[in-house]
């Protein structure tokens, strides 16, 4: 199969399993902590493609869900200034396999992409199992 390089936040239940998942399916997975990679607008931007901004966000961030941050009211450059100072607003997991950079685990975009196998874990994988929505962050993460 292939690499993918998985830049994570140590710690989430969902980018473990996620992790697990891929090398189930035969991918080779190298893990990074995404709160400690050095990101420039340069490196981070191509993850997003041509999603609309407010789907750049990881919608459980603590700036985000305390209504701090609003990224349906962002541009792309404010949108990317944020993120670099607070990885925590960044969507996870973010993916790459050779030169191609994507963000999020939608299954099917990836089993298209590089290919998954059927032993899908029994709940959604883009949302906190024990707490119905998606993974809580603190501050303590950073």
């Amino acid at each position: 199969m292939t690499t993918v390089l998985f830049f994570e936040k140590p710690g989430c239940r969902n980018n473990t399993r996620q992790k697990l998942w891929l090398a189930a399916s035969g991918h080779t997975v190298l893990a990074k902590n995404l709160l400690q990679e050095k990101w420039s607008r340069r490196e981070l931007r191509p993850y997003f493609g041509d999603l609309p901004v407010e789907r750049w966000f990881n919608p459980a961030a603590p700036r985000i869900k305390s209504g701090e941050i609003n990224p349906a009211d962002l541009d792309a450059d404010t949108a990317l200034t944020l993120m670099l100072n607070d990885p925590l607003l960044i969507r996870r997991p973010l993916l790459k396999v050779d030169d191609v950079p994507r963000v999020g685990f939608d299954a099917e975009e990836i089993r298209a992409w590089i290919g998954l196998n059927d032993e899908k874990p029994s709940s959604d994988l883009e949302v906190c199992h024990s707490h119905a929505q998606p993974c809580p962050e603190t501050e303590t993460t950073k």
